[in-house]
């Protein structure tokens, strides 16, 4: 396999020198690079996200006042600066589609399955360097797509972000309906292209181009992590596709899907014979598999930063392997959770609460690995392993909560209430952004060539830790008492009136830890230019990427691909001087390889 890639680079380096300003930066084929346009545009993305969550936060916490920003921001959806209820569906539909989609799945696998499986793997490059291109091209072009809709006469799409019909199928529907309905659908597909096309990628570069000795139990738990998501990726996002091909018939050619016995103003439609439940199969057969498959390499990059950190191998390796091994198994069973309240047959909701409170034992398993490696460890207290300790309590914090939401009597009480907001917001929307900050602390170096500011980091960490849980944590006690999602204002019900103080301080909470956020970019786009020159191994970390030049190099080694000869996770091993062994070093005479 190293032959064939070895080749494969020189023929490559014919034209490396020709490089243009196009083709470096913009329609590059290197995977470091591709990486770098994911992250930035999952960056920019991902600020338009926090802002809309900002703004609705401020209309739930002092609904039916005016402020000056709805004005300047909204315009003629906030008519003397009150947020009109149409436009406040639309921020939050988009502000999770934005957020689940573009940041958390493309913004955190894009960036770093593209960066990290040729470098630890031992690959000159991925597999397709033009197919990475063109993923990420769709990628940029379905969010460019999804953004316009922000600007349509009618406005964006507002049906929740799980896009549930009849609203999202009847056009007439409500303002957003209309055309922004329509781009909503259309950014989607082309976004699945994307992650369908990275996902093959890296499917094959992982089975294919792994450098001499690197066997598939040697592998770091990162590429394990982002290997098994694309699996997860190919086998669930065609649903999806499906379900918006759908949708789109029943919205422009006038078939009957998800629609059935519909009247508007007394008047009969002619839709006879679908299902809006239908839909809901269909879109959560991808949207269960969806919050794996944004977590998993979050788990995947702190395996790696703890290990490293502790300057300990990380506990359980092969438990570890087994464990997302079978979450990508379960995680295809357990959809119907989200619909315990759809009229589904209670023997149904039954058996999904079974494989439900099933799939909590894998993550358990990763849970107490990551407790175990940092026990009694040399502990490295850096942005990236402060992030990575907070991924392993907000995973355990929100993933307590699943059990009640997981069992379907328990489930009808707190269903579509802030208690639901509270468990998936910590599960899967902190866990994983705090698993991609983690991610960016750590491959920073590798990635720019230069490291972070360690004190703006610090600063970044507790602010937005403590303001996570300030948001998301009181949230659980207003959703028990009773306060359902996505209402604009709750002023007409007296029942609330005591919630009101809890939502201001969830929102101050919110406003603080966005906010915060500029500290990070001022970081992360100063130390591009001006931050401290990286070594080649600055955290002395064991795997293959860290024997790469600072330099970034076409085709990642200058010389010879390294052949590796031991696991990833040699940390402090008796009988040698450092507290790590690198991967490509042979083992000594008399050596036993670990492989928990």
């Amino acid at each position: 396999m190293s032959a064939h890639a070895d080749t494969h680079a020189h023929d490559d380096h014919g034209h490396h020198h020709k490089e243009t300003f196009i083709t470096k930066y913009i329609f590059s084929q290197d995977h470091k690079m591709i990486a770098k346009q994911y992250l930035i545009t999952g960056t920019l993305m991902g600020i338009i996200g926090v802002l809309m969550s900002m703004m609705f936060r401020i209309q739930i916490a002092w609904p039916e006042e005016p402020n000056v920003l709805f004005e300047a921001l909204l315009g003629k959806w906030a008519p003397d600066g009150v947020m009109d209820a149409d436009v406040y569906l639309a921020l939050v539909t988009i502000h999770g589609t934005i957020m689940v989609f573009f940041v958390l799945t493309a913004g955190l696998s894009g960036t770093f399955s593209n960066l990290l499986i040729p470098l630890q793997i031992g690959a000159r490059d991925m597999a397709s360097g033009f197919l990475n291109m063109v993923s990420y091209w769709l990628f940029f072009i379905s969010s460019v797509i999804m953004l316009s809709s922000l600007f349509v006469e009618a406005g964006p799409a507002a049906a929740g972000w799980t896009i549930y019909p009849p609203l999202s199928a009847l056009p007439m529907a409500q303002g957003g309906s209309g055309l922004g309905m329509t781009l909503w659908l259309i950014s989607m597909a082309i976004f699945i292209a994307s992650s369908l096309l990275g996902s093959l990628n890296y499917v094959v570069t992982v089975l294919n181009l792994r450098t001499k000795g690197m066997s598939m139990t040697r592998l770091p738990l990162t590429i394990w992590a982002f290997f098994v998501t694309a699996i997860i990726g190919i086998v669930s996002f065609p649903v999806l596709l499906a379900a918006a091909l759908l949708l789109i018939m029943d919205r422009s050619f006038g078939t009957s899907f998800f629609l059935s016995d519909i009247f508007i103003q007394g008047e009969v439609l002619h839709y006879q014979g679908g299902s809006p439940v239908l839909f809901e199969h269909l879109f959560w057969f991808l949207g269960h598999p969806e919050v794996y498959i944004v977590i998993l390499p979050a788990m995947g990059i702190v395996s790696e930063i703890l290990a490293s950190n502790s300057r300990k191998p990380i506990f359980g390796y092969r438990a570890m392997i087994a464990s997302i091994l079978a979450i990508a198994f379960l995680s295809t069973i357990v959809w119907g959770h989200h619909m315990f309240v759809s009229g589904m047959n209670p023997f149904l909701g039954s058996v999904f609460t079974f494989t439900t409170l099933l799939i909590a034992i894998p993550s358990a398993v990763k849970a107490f690995n990551w407790i175990t490696t940092i026990w009694k460890g040399n502990l490295q207290m850096n942005p990236a392993m402060l992030f990575s300790i907070g991924f392993v309590s907000t995973f355990i914090t929100g993933g307590l909560t699943g059990i009640i939401l997981g069992d379907s009597a328990l489930d009808i009480n707190v269903h579509d209430t802030y208690f639901v907001i509270a468990h998936f917001h910590l599960v899967m929307g902190i866990s994983a952004i705090y698993g991609m900050f983690a991610g960016i602390y750590h491959w920073y170096p590798k990635m720019f060539g230069r490291m972070l500011n360690k004190k703006l980091g610090y600063i970044h960490f507790w602010i937005t830790a403590i303001c996570a849980y300030g948001v998301f944590f009181p949230m659980h006690f207003i959703g028990m008492a009773g306060l359902p999602r996505r209402y604009y204002t709750n002023s007409n019900f007296p029942l609330f009136d005591d919630l009101a103080n809890v939502n201001v301080v969830i929102t101050v909470f919110a406003l603080i830890g966005g906010v915060v956020q500029i500290v990070y970019l001022y970081n992360f786009f100063v130390s591009i230019f001006y931050g401290e020159k990286a070594t080649q191994n600055p955290w002395r970390a064991t795997t293959l990427e860290w024997t790469t030049p600072v330099e970034h190099v076409h085709g990642n080694w200058p010389g010879e691909i390294p052949h590796v000869y031991r696991w990833a996770y040699d940390y402090s091993k008796p009988g040698h001087d450092t507290d790590f062994v690198m991967q490509n070093v042979p083992l000594k005479e008399g050596e036993e390889e670990l492989q928990h």
